[in-house]
């Protein structure tokens, strides 16, 4: 059995015409949406860290953040840990696109080696995403279908190799796994893919006045820089769903290639991404919460033997692909898997699942190690040190309405089923422990000047020095700062 997966960056999994959730999408995903149309499509499918690296991390290795310490977009899994793509390069040809070693440990800038570590010391709410790129909001003045030619590149690079293996007498099957930079930060499109989004269809979210610190925390943390007035939003959103267009786009030719080819038949299909894209909800820009655009994910399957025009509305999770990889190609499933196989699901076998999905996050922008819990129809968000709250997203999708303090039965069972889950005090020690010997290394060496950054606000002016380097990950970085995290390094509460 070949597999063909699609595996996105950013893509809030709402924002498809299948959905039926944002009028503005309604006609931009047709070839998702026809997809979908031929298979099962699990229409409440949660990422299990909404930030790049820990997610992928999980989704490969069946195992959750604070099982294989995938803390964070620098501390990922170390090289050698099994992954589902590793173990089928034994039976299987293996073809990956696109990002495939952000899972790995080490492998983004400083800015993400520091702030990661030291972000619940952030007292001060200091910017950490200052000078980013991917607040770029830009319309390019062109009809030019392949907007993104990088990512078009990675889509015919993918058609070909469909069109070698469907004339090769190679008998083995194959794993083609495409990563794609889209829809992925920063906010470009061109004028041909924003005109097929009607502009009068863009809504704009309602304001979220919470006080929780967790939400006052992350707005001055992610610092975003072009307001909130009602056309900045919309045309953040309109840029944002455009890009969905044009990937769909690319999506749609491959699969043509996928049936030129004759491989349709003996292919299952597996769409996905790895977080989605807030868009401006809350007030805020990319991923890094669990709020429903930052953890809600696509999730389409189409093959044999999978039920055709079928929804599952149970939630699943990324931490399910691995058993179900594993349950397609025949390869045993491991006792260290913390999801199932979704293949009983989608080939109507039983409508019984988990019928819940955990999420963690303790990476930029936060200021404390968070957990989800998603059952029912209702959000538990426990925020270590700080209140946990509840909502009920059938009567309050946009999640500004905590209903914890009144519902404290159904707290109490959401945080059951956390705990059963996670040991929460051993994981906060281990998280600890992590913080404090990664940043204390990184202090030692940064000292000595064998760090070398020329990411963010260092773009045009690179630099070696230890404070700099503290500067362009903490904007205003001080003498304060750095007392308070040396005391913090010998063991003593800042």
């Amino acid at each position: 059995m070949n597999i063909l997966m699609i595996h996105m960056e950013s893509w809030d999994g709402r924002m498809l015409g299948c959905q039926n959730i944002h009028p503005a999408m309604k006609h931009a995903t047709p070839a998702i949406d026809a997809l979908a149309a031929r298979g099962t499509r699990f229409a409440t499918a949660y990422c299990t860290n909404p930030i790049c690296c820990p997610s992928r991390a999980n989704m490969l290795s069946g195992t959750y953040t604070h099982e294989c310490e995938s803390w964070n977009n620098f501390k990922g899994l170390e090289t050698g840990m099994w992954t589902y793509d590793r173990e089928l390069r034994k039976t299987y040809a293996v073809k990956l696109l696109g990002k495939h070693h952000d899972h790995l440990t080490g492998h983004h800038s400083v800015m993400n080696r520091v702030a990661d570590m030291l972000e619940p010391l952030n007292v001060n709410g200091r910017p950490v995403m200052d000078c980013d790129a991917a607040q770029t909001i830009e319309v390019l003045p062109n009809r030019d279908k392949r907007c993104h030619k990088s990512d078009w590149k990675q889509f015919d690079e993918a058609a070909e190799f469909l069109r070698q293996r469907s004339e090769s007498a190679d008998d083995k099957p194959f794993f083609l796994c495409l990563n794609p930079g889209l829809v992925h930060a920063a906010f470009r499109t061109n004028e041909h893919w924003l005109e097929t989004i009607p502009e009068a269809l863009i809504d704009i979210p309602p304001l979220d006045i919470t006080d929780h610190p967790a939400n006052a925390y992350q707005l001055k943390a992610k610092g975003w820089r072009h307001g909130l007035d009602d056309e900045t939003v919309r045309k953040v959103r309109r840029i944002y769903f455009a890009m969905c267009a044009e990937a769909d786009a690319m999506i749609g030719e491959l699969l043509a290639t996928l049936d030129a080819t004759d491989l349709t038949e003996d292919t299952t299909v597996i769409f996905t991404g790895d977080h989605g894209e807030l868009a401006m909800e809350h007030q805020q820009y990319y991923k890094m919460s669990l709020f429903e655009g930052s953890v809600r994910i696509p999730m389409i399957m189409v093959g044999p033997g999978i039920t055709p025009q079928q929804v599952i509305e149970s939630p699943v999770s990324l931490i399910d692909i691995a058993p179900t990889i594993c349950d397609l190609t025949g390869i045993h499933q491991r006792e260290c898997f913390s999801g199932e196989s979704l293949m009983p699901l989608a080939r109507g076998e039983t409508d019984k699942s988990r019928g819940w999905a955990l999420a963690s996050y303790s990476g930029l922008t936060t200021n404390t190690l968070s957990h989800m819990l998603c059952r029912d129809g209702y959000k538990l968000l426990v925020h270590e040190g700080y209140p946990t709250r509840l909502f009920n997203l059938a009567e309050d999708p946009d999640e500004l309405n905590d209903v914890a303090e009144d519902q404290p039965e159904r707290v109490a069972l959401l945080e059951a089923i956390l705990n059963a889950q996670v040991d929460r005090e051993e994981t906060l020690r281990v998280w600890e422990a992590y913080r404090r010997h990664a940043f204390a290394q990184f202090q030692r060496q940064a000292k000595r000047g064998l760090y070398w950054d020329s990411s963010y606000s260092l773009r045009g002016n690179p630099s070696s020095d230890y404070k700099t380097l503290m500067n362009n990950t903490f904007t205003g970085w001080d003498d304060e700062d750095e007392a308070r995290v040396n005391q913090w390094l010998k063991g003593e509460c800042p």
